[in-house]
């Protein structure tokens, strides 16, 4: 049975209407609904992707979803949830290491397609890619300077604005270096969305293309550990 991603986004539509907790319990089985079609859509786009990546294989697609209820406690913005669906698909899940392939769908323009590492309140995390790249610049320029590569993606992350203590200002990818966080984004209109196999055709080779940057981020990462709460 196809996946309904056109049920997906009606919702999503309507709870960005309605950001209210009124609203939201009294749909609370368009929610289910929904959130069950994002589910095997997940389950098909983990299929594909591990046509490349075998590692991320073995999770259920709920262990990799994110929750609708916002944090309003530190934000000007106190409209209780989030209205997109997003996941977060490696090797451990949704943990933000390794680095794996991420999925938002939010409609109006908002949706994505990401890779590599977002979380830059890790200083470990920091430090073990920065020094990986001191060690291996080259090997990091191969890969986003590939044609394919550079034409779809630009690396994206909070920087400082100086090169940090202990790195030469003169590498050659300083620039690289000033960064806490290093990840791609690949937008999707939403009409894109709309038609479930072609979109999922597209985000695996979307996710396919981004394997290389992502393998070089888990490279670095090796050994990292996850901070105790």
């Amino acid at each position: 049975m196809k996946i309904d991603t056109r049920f997906m986004m009606d919702y999503l539509s309507a709870l960005d209407a309605n950001n209210n907790r009124e609203w939201y319990h009294a749909n609370k089985d368009d929610y289910k609904k929904a959130n069950a079609e994002f589910e095997r859509l997940l389950e098909a786009l983990m299929l594909e992707i591990g046509k490349f990546d075998a590692g991320v294989l073995g999770h259920e697609p709920k262990e990799l979803t994110f929750k609708l209820v916002r944090d309003t406690r530190f934000s000007h913005d106190k409209s209780p949830y989030n209205p997109a669906f997003r996941a977060h698909i490696s090797p451990e899940g949704k943990l933000p290491v390794p680095v794996g392939y991420y999925i938002m769908i939010k409609p109006g323009g908002q949706s994505f397609l990401g890779g590599g590492l977002f979380a830059d309140m890790f200083k470990d995390a920091t430090r073990m890619v920065r020094d990986y790249l001191v060690d291996n610049g080259e090997e990091w320029e191969r890969i986003i300077s590939e044609p394919e590569f550079a034409r779809r993606f630009a690396v994206q992350g909070t920087a400082l604005k100086k090169v940090p203590a202990g790195y030469d200002k003169e590498h050659p990818q300083a620039e690289y270096l000033k960064m806490k966080s290093w990840f791609l984004e690949f937008h999707v209109d939403d009409d894109e969305l709309y038609d479930a196999d072609a979109f999922l055709a597209m985000a695996a080779e979307t996710f396919r293309m981004m394997k290389p940057f992502n393998d070089y981020l888990n490279r670095a990462l090796a050994g990292f550990q996850m901070p105790s709460r």
